[in-house]
């Protein structure tokens, strides 16, 4: 008799498959995928054995067909256990994954039982073959089991040695269709329970998966002699089993569904959180008056990141004006991290940090993410409290600079580190920290726009006093040249005579730079050797250096280029750079080294003159030049208009001077031009 009762759950089933493909199409879940093989093999073997009516695989006239039934239903089972535990094993340098070893044997089995041998099992060294097929499956099973895995390594073992235990028996019974039944059964109760621990979760998905691949182990029953021998029970029974197939993907339909919106639902809790954490970065308010007032609110950018983040904890590094890294601030760290940070930063080297070519993405699949891993442990120096402190990495993300990475915004301690760092976790810092280099940068530029406005404004100073003081200075000198040439003059009349002209000629060498300095530079540059003027200089100069006590070392590094620029004006800003350094240590301590030295190095098609001297430090290096400035501020009292009109020089031949405070003492001077 036909149980036509079979034809509904397949067409159901057979209807249900385009709604995972599209699902997938949608989601590109391989679960997804996975779950659409697995019904639609599940679909192939109802449709294959649905002529016997009845759940009994019975060979009949066709036994290909029953064992291409057999070994689908085995396919659907594995891809089902496959798409829930993903586990792998490395075999050599390959990975593969836990369901093949297991599924494989089972569907061999399946082959040779009801194809090769017709459902009957064969006599003598044939009949091994099975019971070895067996054995297979359920070590591999237990290897699976006793994985690293959702679901608690006891409950997959047990149910494994069970169902295989089971199996094993009817295989040596000469029985291999109770024996595909009870591993398929078995298959489906680990099945069950896995959509319960994965999901981890009470909504209808869950419970009717559960339900589904619970009754679609039912077969099992079937062993109960009561069972067996009722014929209305076991019509019942078998409607129920072929109903919770279609159950079964009804469930996994929502399973997929629930999936989705739960992502959604992510998605949008994190573009919310990004667009309060966006707001919170947005209400900074940052200073563009000085650069200096920037960065001490480095500690309060910290800790709005700390507040509003994924991190715990932060810290901002940034170039200081001497050429080093400082630690401008920090949120969440104890003091001695900061400190041992503080300290670790002034060894990092400048050139190549977080360099885009070396760079170790955070996130490696994201191209557009530019934060780094930071590893510390290059710097670390033996002993380092970092290392002791457990502080030895951290993301980073560069400030980066015309020619250098200005700094750096270093995060860790992601808060819910069970969760994967996003992209959208990222991004949000890696605005603020573009938005903190734009405006540090800007207020950089304003300084030295305000600079360039002091230095034009000196300029028609110094014009203006040059013609003023010019003409009565020549009526003075032609006066006292008169008064010089009456012949009964006393000496201590001549002698102040003398005096007189003496001044009046140094007052007008005065004027006469000072009016070089306020007018343009006229005619064309040229290509002047950085080697000989200064060697000319140190010879010129070292009379005056050996009155003083002062030692003067001059150090030119080999095959330094030309510069091009106006070599009076060259050596005029040297020669005031030299008149600063020996003030300097004039009025330093009488008991260190009193030592000058002038060095010409060449960087990446620049020449640098350094000026360095033993004498005290600038009080405020970055305003070494400023005009305005009385003497006293910059450190040292100097003559004249000194540093400014150096700077004033080095800007009209396109160049740039600067001053930094040297280690344990002194300052330097640092004259940079264009290479010829």
């Amino acid at each position: 008799m036909h149980d036509w009762y079979q034809i509904p759950a397949l067409i159901l089933t057979t209807l249900l498959l385009p709604a995972f493909g599209h699902l997938y199409w949608r989601s590109r879940d391989t679960r997804a995928l996975l779950w659409f093989f697995a019904l639609f093999f599940s679909a192939l073997r109802m449709f294959l054995l649905y002529p016997t009516g009845q759940w009994d695989f019975s060979v009949g006239p066709h036994p290909w067909l029953a064992a291409a039934g057999q070994a689908s239903a085995l396919l659907s089972s594995g891809l089902f256990l496959g798409s829930l535990s993903p586990l792998r094993f490395r075999l050599g340098k390959v990975e593969i994954l836990y369901v093949i070893p297991f599924t494989l044997p089972l569907v061999a089995f399946a082959i040779f039982a009801f194809g090769f041998f017709k459902g009957e099992s064969p006599h003598g060294a044939a009949f091994l073959l099975f019971p070895c097929l067996g054995m297979i499956a359920v070590v591999a099973g237990m290897r699976w089991g006793l994985a690293k895995n959702t679901l608690p390594t006891w409950i997959g073992s047990v149910v494994c040695l069970v169902f295989g235990g089971v199996a094993l028996w009817f295989c040596f019974r000469h029985d291999p269709y109770w024996a595909l039944t009870i591993a398929e059964s078995g298959n489906h109760v680990v099945a069950a329970l896995l959509v319960w621990f994965v999901f981890r979760r009470f909504s209808s998905g869950v419970v009717l998966s559960t339900l589904g691949f619970l009754l679609w182990a039912l077969p099992v029953i079937f062993l109960v002699p009561q069972v067996s021998t009722d014929p209305l029970v076991r019509l019942s029974l078998v409607r129920l089993i072929t109903m919770a197939q279609v159950v079964t993907a009804i469930g996994l339909i929502l399973l997929v569904l629930e999936n989705e919106l739960s992502l959604n639902r992510a998605i949008g809790d994190r573009e919310h959180r990004a667009r309060k954490e966006l707001e919170a970065y947005t209400g900074l308010v940052l200073s563009r008056r000085r650069v200096e007032d920037f960065d001490r609110q480095a500690n309060d950018v910290c800790k709005t990141v700390v507040d509003h983040s994924r991190f715990a904890q932060c810290a901002l590094i940034l170039m200081h004006h001497s050429g080093v890294y400082r630690l401008a601030g920090a949120s969440g760290l104890d003091p001695a991290t900061e400190k041992a940070l503080d300290s670790l930063a002034a060894r990092i080297s400048v050139d190549g940090f977080l360099a885009v070519e070396t760079a170790k993405q955070a996130i490696e699949s994201h191209t557009q993410v530019q934060t780094q891993i930071l590893d510390l442990e290059q710097w670390l120096s033996p002993g380092d409290d970092l290392r002791r402190l457990h502080f030895t990495s951290a993301l980073a993300i560069p400030l980066l600079g015309r020619a250098a990475t200005e700094g750096a915004l270093l995060f860790t301690g992601m808060r819910n580190a069970a969760e994967p760092l996003r992209a959208d976790d990222l991004l949000p810092i890696e605005m603020l920290a573009a938005r903190l280099q734009a405006v540090r940068s800007q207020t950089t530029m304003m300084e030295k726009l305000i600079e360039s406005e002091k230095f034009a404004g000196l300029g028609q100073l110094a014009g203006t006093v040059t013609q003023q003081l010019n003409n009565p200075l020549t009526v003075i000198l032609g006066y006292a040249s008169l008064i010089e040439e009456t012949p009964n003059l006393g000496d201590h009349e001549r002698r102040g005579i003398e005096a007189i002209l003496s001044e009046a000629r140094h007052m007008r060498t005065t004027l006469e730079s000072l009016s070089r300095v306020a007018r343009s530079p006229s005619g064309a540059r040229a290509a002047i050797s950085v080697a000989e003027l200064l060697s000319d200089l140190e010879k010129l100069h070292r009379a005056e250096f050996l009155q003083r006590s002062i030692e003067l070392r001059l150090d030119i590094s080999p095959a330094v280029p030309r510069v091009l620029c106006h070599a009076q004006q060259l050596r005029q800003a040297v020669l005031h750079c030299l008149q600063f350094a020996m003030e300097a240590v004039d009025h330093g301590d009488h008991t260190a080294d009193r030592l000058v030295r002038m060095e010409a190095r060449a960087d990446a098609g620049r020449v640098q003159i350094t000026v360095s001297h033993s004498g005290p430090g600038f009080f405020s290096p970055e305003r070494a030049f400023d005009p305005y400035l009385p003497p006293q501020s910059i450190g040292v009292e100097t003559a004249g208009l000194g540093l400014s009109l150096c700077a004033t020089i080095l800007r009209d031949n396109n160049g740039n001077a600067s001053a930094r405070n040297l280690e344990p003492q002194g300052a330097a001077i640092v004259l940079e031009l264009q290479a010829a």
